[in-house]
């Protein structure tokens, strides 16, 4: 598989860490969201802070809030023995909050930590899935 666009740019692939940048600031700026495009995962407390979760729901069973997650299709799996959720994704590997038009986030206040620490943190700590916008 070709890391180049028809454009002869690098482009990124999640399965060849190479072809992701060093993280520089204003880099997003022109990018076209290709992190938002990778599963995320979440806690019971980040799903308090999208409002999809309350206080008191989140104290409950974490199984039961997966269930109904789940059958809503905001997220796509829940693992009991770490308690993470896997948000789920449309059907272009978007996050369900980047807004298809502009990609920036719909909920960016809000937004989950695995999305507020990237990217400090993840597959290539301080490098991203760079893709021009294009």
């Amino acid at each position: 598989m070709s890391n180049r666009s028809k454009n002869n740019v690098l482009v990124f692939n999640i399965d060849d860490l190479s072809t992701w940048q060093k993280y520089r600031r204003g880099l997003c700026d022109t990018c076209y969201a290709t992190c938002c495009t990778l599963p995320v995962e979440v806690t019971v407390s980040d799903l308090v802070r999208m409002a999809l979760v309350d206080e008191f729901e989140a104290e409950g069973d974490l199984k039961a809030i997966a269930k109904r997650l789940q059958k809503a299709r905001i997220i796509d799996n829940f693992n009991h023995k770490t308690a993470i959720f896997t948000l789920a994704r449309m059907a272009n590997d978007d996050c369900l909050y980047l807004d298809n038009k502009t990609r920036r986030c719909t909920i960016y206040l809000q937004r989950p930590e695995t999305c507020r620490n990237h990217p400090q943190i993840g597959p290539k700590a301080n490098y991203c899935p760079y893709r021009p916008r294009g």
